[in-house]
């Protein structure tokens, strides 16, 4: 049962944002700064990804590890009230997630997958890198 009345639940559910999000904000200034150049959102694609790179046939997704169930990740707990209905909307989720990763593979893109969780002070250049490096020389 929730503990919020449908109306209010709606409004709360309302301000969480879908895009422009801080992850996202950081991965698109370190990628424009290194001189990368990359389309937001595009709806033209399957699943809309965060960031599209045409010259590198390149598309990422900055996912928000509760939100995308980021496995082994603490920031990825499930709440403990209303549990059938996170149940289901968070394997939702990861099924849109993989059918539109499959979608965009089909299609000839590199499918890459950032994580919230990566993009810590402590973590993010090292993450950074990876992603460089994966953009530029994608697996064959």
């Amino acid at each position: 049962m929730d503990t919020f009345e449908k109306a209010v639940r709606s409004r709360i559910m309302s301000h969480i944002r879908g895009k422009d999000t801080k992850p996202e904000m950081l991965v698109r200034r370190y990628l424009f700064s290194r001189g990368f150049r990359y389309r937001v959102n595009d709806k033209r694609y399957p699943g809309h990804p965060d960031i599209v790179l045409p010259r590198y046939r390149t598309v990422i997704f900055v996912n928000g590890c509760f939100w995308h169930s980021h496995e082994g990740c603490k920031l990825a707990s499930r709440p403990s009230s209303n549990t059938d209905y996170w149940d289901a909307k968070l394997k939702r989720n990861k099924e849109n997630d993989a059918k539109a990763a499959r979608s965009l593979e089909d299609l000839g893109f590199n499918v890459i997958v950032i994580w919230e969780c990566q993009l810590s002070k402590s973590s993010f250049q090292q993450a950074m890198d990876d992603l460089e490096t994966r953009i530029k020389s994608p697996k064959e």
